[in-house]
């Protein structure tokens, strides 16, 4: 890696006086060259993947709650998260972000478990910002449940979420945990069992007094209204059938539970292979009695730690591993600008190929019928394959040379299969958007469902383009026409796993271009003018998280090299050139911004978990984009701008 590293500062910029072209051709070898630097001896990509603060604080609570404090690894995970602590007093959930209640609490929180007192001007604003935000009662009913557990809030108080949900057969039709996302099940079958359980440590002070009057917003519309109302009957409801404490059936809604949970989180990368889920997993072990040796809680312990990342005095945790996505990426992008053939991105391919799921998982209980034959996010992940990797990884074994692979035509037949009635596709399940659900009380993390994103459908559909499919194309057609109903007035796409307009406009164009849809057709020109029209001064685009929860901040931020290639590589796919000057200017914001080895800066949040709950940096993102868009620049010099971009 160092090598690869010393050899790209060896490859410096061309001087702004030299031609675009020659510049453009040196910037993409120094760029191949710092991500082929990158790659693993076993063949795949991996970088650390970022979240927020709140991932620390709950690793230092589950320690208080287990009772078994590492008290060096508790230090370095609170020098991190007071490192994050804003000027206010309070914690953001992404880069410069107004202080959020449910990151500013678990700081909070964390840090008096691990001793420090109200004393420390640090935890006194925090305990300010804390009020002056709402206090406790601002919070989602996740963090409450943690709470919860130190007897710092009334079990009575949190949304009943009754373990016998967990026997509720998997039908089509009314609710059971298949008609929730999938990420959604992972995290709530554990909590069933703790709910039911109710585990209490005792703590030696109380923060209950941040438990101020708190006015929650209030649904707007009538419909929306309704089923709040229908929802919050249902829950008092719950509460009141979970009093008759019907042991005979409460006590196997628990072994159901517990069975569901075993059963996944002991497979490979545990449960869904994400932080949350991961630690319910071990609350709900511990409230079941299992012991600290067990094979169960050992592995699960395991996995967490996995996550944990120590780092010159610090400790971060990262939500999940991003290995197979980045890799799927790096092979993509190397190939496609001339590596092909080469080593590194044959082992790559090699890597990605033995990773293919051809076991069953939860998916096949709204799309059965279909041969398993798809990917997932991380190293391992068995049960959660999803839409998104698979095209991706597709794309990348297509342009490696490998589509002739056993299990490619497999892989496409899945895709295929989970492509949604309304034309989209959802991430890890068919048909998962029934919108009433959003009202149970307990779905406040802003994610119960899966429905069809733009983002996904866009590179689905240039995944299949490139596979020589077209708008004639019965599947395809279902998606495009999906995709003009999803468009906003002003011509922009929204972005749901991406930040945000910027990520689902690029994706759209690219994925139309792909398919041989008109791209000087009025809808399609609407998209470019909204990108241009957002370029930044510095030739660059940029747009905040904030744009979740603010429309004023829709494709609005500083630049980012992600968010600069998304931007550009929409621009092409919708015919621009380089004698265009917005086509231009971002080229030369790319090329200025390149550093030295090869690589480009990028602080910000440009992934997105949960709209307006929890935002990623991908870390290999403002690398491997930029390169795409500058092979995307190149093509366009290469060959007829009729031409799908990247084909």
């Amino acid at each position: 890696m160092n090598t690869a590293a010393s050899q790209a500062s060896r490859i410096h910029p061309l001087p702004v006086t030299a031609p675009i072209e020659a510049r453009i051709e040196q910037a993409i070898r120094s760029a191949q060259t710092y991500l082929l630097g990158r790659q693993d001896p076993n063949g795949y990509w991996f970088a650390e993947l970022i979240g927020d603060s709140t991932l620390e604080s709950d690793v230092v609570m589950l320690m208080h709650f287990l009772g078994r404090v590492d008290e060096n690894k508790q230090r370095r995970l609170l020098k991190f998260v007071l490192s994050q602590q804003n000027p206010d007093g309070g914690w953001s959930i992404y880069h410069g972000s107004p202080s959020d209640p449910n990151a500013t609490l678990k700081a909070y929180f964390a840090l008096r478990l691990a001793g420090y007192t109200d004393e420390d001007p640090r935890l006194q604003r925090a305990r300010r910002r804390i009020l002056e935000l709402g206090g406790i009662e601002a919070c989602n009913s996740y963090s409450k449940f943690y709470l919860a557990l130190f007897g710092q809030y009334d079990w009575t108080k949190l949304p009943a979420m009754i373990p016998e949900i967990a026997l509720l057969p998997p039908l089509r039709w009314g609710f059971n945990l298949y008609r929730i996302s999938s990420w959604t099940r992972a995290i709530i079958v554990p909590m069933l069992i703790i709910y039911a359980l109710r585990p209490r440590v005792e703590i030696p002070f109380s923060v209950r007094d941040l438990a101020v009057p708190f006015e929650p917003r209030s649904p707007k519309g009538l419909r929306k209204k309704l089923w709040h109302a229908i929802f919050r009957f249902a829950d008092r409801l719950l509460g009141f059938y979970n009093r008759l404490d019907i042991k005979q059936v409460r006590d196997r809604a628990i072994r159901a539970a517990q069975a569901w949970m075993i059963e996944r989180m002991m497979k490979p990368g545990g449960l869904a292979a994400i932080y949350p889920p991961m630690v319910n997993t071990i609350i709900a072990l511990k409230a079941l009695g299992y012991p600290p040796d067990s094979p169960e809680m050992r592995k699960a312990l395991r996995d967490l730690e996995e996550l944990q990342i120590a780092d010159d005095g610090i400790m971060r945790v990262q939500p999940c591993f991003s290995a197979l996505w980045d890799t799927a990426w790096a092979v993509n992008i190397l190939a496609r600008s001339g590596l092909a053939r080469s080593d590194a991105v044959q082992r790559g391919a090699d890597w990605l190929l033995s990773k293919q799921i051809f076991t069953g998982g939860d998916w096949q209980v709204n799309c059965p019928g279909v041969e398993p034959a798809a990917w997932a996010f991380e190293f391992d992940n068995p049960v959660y394959p999803d839409t998104d990797d698979t095209c991706t990884v597709l794309m990348a074994l297509h342009f490696a040379g490998r589509q002739h692979e056993p299990g490619f035509a497999k892989a496409v037949r899945w895709l295929e299969a989970m492509q949604n009635p309304d034309g989209g596709w959802g991430a890890f399940d068919r048909n998962i958007d029934w919108k009433a659900l959003e009202n149970i009380p307990w779905a406040d993390h802003n994610a119960l469902l899966d429905p069809s994103t733009v983002d996904f459908t866009g590179r689905i559909i240039e995944t299949f383009g490139y596979l020589g499919r077209t708008e004639a194309d019965p599947v395809v057609s279902r998606a495009v026409q999906f995709l003009r109903r999803s468009q906003e007035p002003d011509g922009s796409w929204f972005g749901r796993w991406g930040v945000n307009y910027i990520y689902g406009t690029w994706q759209v164009l690219v994925g139309l271009r792909a398919v041989g849809v008109d791209m000087k057709a009025d809808w399609v020109r609407r998209a470019a003018d909204w990108l241009r029209s957002v370029q930044n001064a510095d030739g660059g685009w940029g747009e905040s998280c904030r744009s979740y929860d603010d429309p004023l901040f829709k494709g609005r931020g500083p630049s980012t090299p992600s968010q600069t290639a998304w931007g550009l590589m929409g621009l092409i796919a919708a015919g621009g050139t380089l004698d265009d000057a917005p086509v231009r200017r971002a080229v030369e914001h790319l090329l200025l911004t390149q550093r030295i080895v090869g690589g480009w800066d990028e602080t910000e949040h440009t992934g997105t978990g949960f709209p307006r709950v929890f935002y990623l940096i991908y870390t290999l993102y403002r690398d491997y984009f930029p390169l795409l868009a500058l092979q995307f620049v190149r093509e366009t010099l290469r060959k007829s701008p009729n031409r799908p971009a990247g084909a």
